[in-house]
Formats: C-alpha cells, sequence, structure tokens
C-alpha cells in the first residue's frame, strides 16, 4: 500500500515532493562536481599532472639531444608518441571520470606505459648504457602520479616496483659483465631507477597523507557537535533511523486518518505497527541513557577504537559546554598520534561514582570524580595543549601508572536537582 505523506515530518526531515525534488538536485550536483570527489583530492591530482607534464618536457629535451646517438632512433620517437597519448588521455580522463579510474582504463593505462618503455628501451639497446640514454622509459615512472589519486596505493606502489626491477633486470643483460663493477656505471643506473621509482612512491606517501587528515578532522568536527547536545539524546546515526520511524508512522497514522486503512488493522498492518512502536520504545529508552560523551566516542572512527567509556550513571551529560570542550579535546590528544605512528594507545576514561559528603562543595553543586588511565602514553611524552584541556574540565593531578599517565580530575557542576 503506497501512502502520501506531507512535506516535512514532526523531526523536519523533508519528505514527498519537496524531498524528491531535492533528490533530484543532489544528483546533478553529483553529476557536475563527480570530479572534485574523494576529498578533495582532485585538486592534488591537477598538481601531480603538472609535474608530469614539466618531467615529459625535459625528457623531451633529452630526447631530441640524443637523436643522433639512438642506434634506432625511430623507435624512441615512437615511445614519446604513445608515452604523450598516455599522459594526455590520463589527465583527461581523470578530469572527468570522478575519484575512481575503472580497471580496463587503468589496464589500458598500464599497457601504453609498459610499449613506451619496450620501446625507448630498444632504442638505446646497443649503447650499453640505459640509465643515461633513456628518456620515455624513465619518464613513464613518474606518469603514474597522473592516477595517484584514481587507484589504490598498492596497485600503483606495485607498478612502480615492477618498473624499477625490470628497468634494474634490463640493465644488467644489456651491459657486458666488464663493465658492471665500474662506478662509472653503477651510479648512472642507481639514478635512473631512483628517478622512474620515487615520484610515483612520493605522490602515494602525500596523497595518503592528506586523505588520513582530512578524514581526522572531518572525524573530529562531527564528534565536537555533540559537546551542545542535552544531557540525553540520540546520536547521528540514530537521528537517520528515528526519521525513518517517524515518517513511518506518519504515513500510517495518515492512511488511517484518511480512511484508506480500515479499522480494525488487518493482522499484517498490525504487525507493522507494532514493530514501528517497539522500534520507537527502544529508541526513546535509549535516548534516556546515552550521554553526549557515549555518542562521541561511539561515533568517532578514532575515538571508538582507543577509547572506553564507563559512565554508568550517565553523569557526562551534567558538564558544561566548556568542560566537555575539554574533556573531548584531552581524549583526542591522548591517542591522537595512533593516526600517523603505530603506537599503539588506549585510554579509558571513569566518570564516578559520585559519593556525597566526602569533601565539601559550593552549594547547589556536585563534585563528580573522573579519572583517566591510558596504556602507551608515557608522562613526559604528553603534548602540553593537554593539561590546557584538562584544565578547563576541573582541579587535576596526575601520576604515573603502570608505566603510563593517570589523571584524576575534580569536576565541578550544577546540580540538576537545583537547576
Amino acid at each position: 500500500m503506497t501512502f502520501s505523506a506531507p512535506e516535512e515530518n514532526t523531526l523536519g526531515v523533508v519528505v514527498g515532493n519537496a524531498r524528491r525534488a531535492m533528490g533530484k538536485t543532489a544528483r546533478r550536483l553529483g553529476r557536475a562536481s563527480a570530479h572534485r570527489a574523494s576529498l578533495g583530492t582532485a585538486f592534488l591530482a591537477l598538481g601531480a599532472a603538472i609535474l608530469v607534464g614539466l618531467r615529459a618536457v625535459y625528457g623531451l629535451s633529452w630526447f631530441v639531444a640524443l637523436w643522433n646517438v639512438y642506434p634506432q632512433p625511430l623507435a624512441a620517437l615512437a615511445a614519446w608518441i604513445v608515452l604523450g597519448a598516455v599522459i594526455v588521455g590520463a589527465i583527461l580522463t581523470s578530469r572527468m571520470i570522478g575519484d575512481r579510474l575503472p580497471d580496463w582504463m587503468f589496464g589500458l593505462f598500464l599497457t601504453g606505459l609498459l610499449v613506451a618503455v619496450a620501446l625507448d628501451v630498444i632504442a638505446i639497446w646497443n649503447l650499453h648504457d640505459i640509465g643515461r640514454n633513456a628518456t620515455a622509459a624513465l619518464a613513464a615512472g613518474m606518469t603514474l602520479l597522473v592516477v595517484v589519486t584514481l587507484r589504490g596505493s598498492v596497485e600503483l606502489l606495485t607498478a612502480a616496483g615492477v618498473l624499477g626491477l625490470g628497468l634494474a633486470v634490463l640493465m644488467f643483460l644489456d651491459t657486458p659483465p666488464s663493465d658492471q663493477l665500474t662506478s662509472d656505471w653503477i651510479a648512472p643506473q642507481i639514478t635512473a631507477i631512483a628517478a622512474a621509482v620515487l615520484p610515483a612512491v612520493i605522490g602515494v606517501v602525500i596523497v595518503e597523507s592528506f586523505r588520513r587528515m582530512v578524514q581526522v578532522e572531518l572525524d573530529r568536527v562531527l564528534v565536537q557537535s555533540t559537546v551542545s547536545a542535552p544531557r540525553y539524546a540520540v546520536g547521528m546515526l540514530a537521528s537517520e533511523e528515528l526519521a525513518r520511524l517517524d515518517l513511518a508512522a506518519e504515513e500510517l497514522l495518515e492512511s488511517i486518518a484518511k480512511k484508506k486503512t480500515p479499522l480494525p488493522l488487518a493482522p499484517k498492518m498490525a504487525s507493522i505497527a507494532a514493530s514501528l512502536a517497539t522500534e520507537l520504545r527502544l529508541h526513546l529508552i535509549e535516548g534516556r541513557r546515552e550521554t553526549w560523551l557515549y555518542h562521541a566516542v561511539s561515533e568517532s572512527e578514532m575515538l571508538g577504537k582507543a577509547v572506553t567509556l564507563i559512565d554508568k550513571s550517565s553523569l557526562a551529560g551534567l558538564l558544561d559546554p566548556v568542560q566537555r570542550d575539554g574533556l573531548l579535546a584531552a581524549a583526542w590528544l591522548l591517542v591522537g598520534d595512533t593516526v600517523t605512528s603505530n603506537a599503539s594507545r588506549t585510554v579509558t576514561v571513569q566518570l564516578g561514582p559520585v559519593e556525597p559528603g566526602t569533601e565539601a562543595v559550593p552549594e547547589r553543586k556536585i563534585l563528580i570524580p573522573i579519572t583517566i588511565t591510558t596504556t602507551g602514553v608515557a608522562r613526559n611524552r604528553v603534548d602540553p595543549s593537554i593539561w590546557d584541556a584538562l584544565g578547563r574540565v576541573g582541579h587535576y593531578s596526575d601520576q604515573t601508572q603502570d608505566s603510563s599517565l593517570r589523571v584524576d580530575i575534580e569536576c565541578l557542576v550544577d546540580n540538576p536537582a537545583d537547576v
């Protein structure tokens, strides 16, 4: 049965004709800006394309200078024609294809590079010095940068490794054994292999670092929004589910009101209504237990892996925005190095239990004990900004426990009974 829905439900989610109109607009905008996908790495791809173009111009200048040296200059010319076609085709394709190069296009791209390398090696084979005379073959390695944002890191590193290994084998096969041990021969060959392989390796490292940085910052921005949430609230992931349930409930009620669905409800419709009621009830129950800090940890890809929250009484909801920001910032800084290093750090944040009468506290205030225990965090390696963040939460004291940092915080909050 199809139900007609209003333009906006009670949660403020656009539905009906307005939602369909917005969906069409979003699809048009998505097609128009497909080349800007993948977290802005298209701008890195543009810079890489410029570098590849400059490298091609440099290689062409050497090709012209060595024209009279080549035993088979036409093969070298053919290599540059093929390489030029691959570079131009890859650049044009990267600006139109989006954020992922199809497998068959990537295979065609690698085949073109292989042909260019083969033709260039054939052109200089009898010179017995590939390192000094190769031009298109070396530029082919840097051409991998054109697709550095469109394919996986492992694929590009494998292609660069195969190219470097292939050039090394050809260099030894092309050179008499008596000449292979001289320093005058070895140095140019190593330099040539490095020039062919290192640009792709450096490009992969830069792109992966940029993606990691952007993803971490986006994750932190999303989690930071929980600082201003109510004491008990649904998280970002539950909001979409609630919107779906709200829309389904409104459609059912509207259908009953317009007498499209007769009363009493048929067994199938009654089962649907019971399921909706159960799911909504479960979400309401969860919303009375889950605080902003629970959602900040559970919905963060970074904090969720390293932070354990113990808050049986949901005391985190009593913290004011300044205290919340300080506690969240401290947790981020404590586990931040795990993003850029192999260090294994874990943080356990325990709030409570509150023990009345243990210490004198100001009127209409409650003292919440907060304990932060860590693993893999040495006391002398703590970032100074962590202490500033902890100072916003409350008075703290630190010590070393099991060769790692432990912080005890006395957090004063407003008594909810007096608010």
